[in-house]
Parts: C-alpha cells; structure tokens; sequence
C-alpha cells in the first residue's frame, strides 16, 4: 500500500511541475535574450534603414535616426557594447526567429499576427497611416480619393501599411517595394499615384523632396510601435517594459525626439536621402 501511495504522489509531481512549465512558457523552453547577451557581452539589433527618421544611414555608413538613439540606449543600460544589422523589413522577422539578431527595432508596428511568431515590448511610439501622392495632385484630399481604377499605390512590402493598403483599397491596384525609398522613387517617377506608410515618415520625405511630394494627413490608422524578441521570451520582455518605464519621456528621449521630430538639422547628412 506503501507502495503504490508512494508511486501516486510521484506521479502528481511530475504531473504539477509539468503543469508549471507550460504555465509560464507555453510548453517551450525559451533562453532569455537578455542572458544571452550578457554572455555575449554584445547586443545584436534588426533594422531596416530607410524609415525617417527612425532608422536611417549617414553619408558615413552610420546608423541613425529615433530607433539607433533607443537601441543604443537599451545597450548602455546592459553596460554592452550594440551591433546593428541592417534588412529589408520583410526579412527582419525571419532573422530574430533564427536567432541572427537579438532583437528588432525598426519602427514595427504591435500587430495580433505578428505576435503569433515574435513577442513584443510595451508601445514605445504612437503613429498612423497616411498618404503620400505625388504634389502634381491637388486634388486627393483622402485615402478613399485615390481608389479609382488604374490607380497605383505604392507600398513598403511587409509594412502595416502595405497590409492596411491590400484591406482598404478595391479599386486601385497595390503594388509591393522593398523599402519605402524604392516606393517613394517610384512615386517621384510617376510609376505610381500614392504611397501608404506611417505618418512621421511621410513628413520627413515630404521635407526632403520638397515641390515633388505631398502628404495628405488624413489619418487611415492609428498604431503603436514595439521592441520584437523572440517568441515567448517572457523575461526580456519584461526587461525591456521596465526599461521603457524610465526612458519614455526621460531626458535622453525627449532630447532623440527633439532632434529626429522637431529639426530638419540632419536631413543633409543622410545617405542618399533616404
């Protein structure tokens, strides 16, 4: 009788410490990122250049813009030196999961399907969707203008807003890029009528392609930006949520917002005019 008492709570055990695991990581055994990295003594960031101004390159081959002063913030605060890895955006998701990046900051808009494959972070930037035609067009005063026949729209393949264009748009046809400066070459060569894509961005190009775009800020979407990592990598989520909490609105960012939002300053000194 012993025995099989003693066989009984055995097997409760392994049935208890079972229903643990799967409690707290989904039945998978997910390495923390942030245990890697210290190990590593380096963190590995996925951007896609390209996104004024929050990742862009210099005329030196340096990175730039919102998202480089976040990661390199996030560094400092590991006391790690940082690495940024440079993709076009349909890729980067691709390389956080295969473990080639140790995680993405590129402007990536907090999305119920793209949480099926990466976790994200708290928001750490709110923006929208807008429209960017050409300034020849006077006329399109809202997204729903430009949705006539033989219409083309323009879009960041993989982006919330080439997404959002495919929902929205029956008439027009929408046709992928590889990166919003392709799109917005497109544009400026008439290859295509309208562009969708997030706000800031839009306005930073409307500056820098100044007689030849013009941006219609009627707002299509709303959405916010977070830090992806690997899926279900529960602790350096919450690593990076407390790390948030004290470096929204701090000193450092708001002095980042102010030179990358506020100044044009910086315009001169990027790389192709990206």
């Amino acid at each position: 009788m012993k025995k099989i008492a003693a066989l009984l709570l055995a097997m409760l055990l392994l049935i208890t410490a079972g229903c643990g695991q799967t409690a707290s990581t989904g039945g998978e055994d997910v390495p923390s990122t942030i245990d890697k990295i210290l190990a590593n003594k380096k963190i590995v960031i996925g951007t896609a250049p390209g996104y004024a101004p929050f990742e862009m390159k210099d005329k030196e081959g340096n990175f730039i813009g919102y998202d480089v002063d976040l990661g390199k913030a996030i560094a400092e605060a590991l006391n790690v030196p940082v690495e940024f890895k440079q993709f076009e955006f349909s890729g980067i998701i691709p390389a956080l999961q295969t473990g080639e990046i140790d995680m993405v900051i590129s402007g990536m808009t907090i999305r119920g399907d793209r949480a099926l494959s990466v976790s994200f972070s708290n928001p750490y930037y709110s923006t929208g969707q807008v429209l960017l035609v050409p300034a020849s067009d006077t006329a399109t005063k809202s997204w729903e203008d430009i949705d006539v026949k033989g219409k083309k729209i323009a879009c960041s393949q993989g982006t919330t807003g080439a997404l959002l264009a495919k929902q929205i748009y029956k008439n027009a046809t929408v046709v992928d890029y590889p990166d919003f400066p392709t799109a917005g070459m497109a544009l400026i060569q008439e290859q295509a009528d309208a562009i969708v894509y997030d706000e800031p961005a839009i306005r930073t190009y409307e500056i820098m392609n100044e007689g030849k775009v013009r941006g219609v800020y009627d707002l299509i979407s709303v959405e916010n930006l977070g830090i992806a990592v690997q899926h279900n990598d529960l602790e350096t989520v919450q690593w990076l949520n407390s790390f948030l909490e004290s470096y929204r609105n701090s000193p450092k960012d708001l002095a980042s917002i102010e030179k990358w939002f506020k100044s044009t300053d910086w315009m001169d000194n990027v790389a192709n005019k990206e």
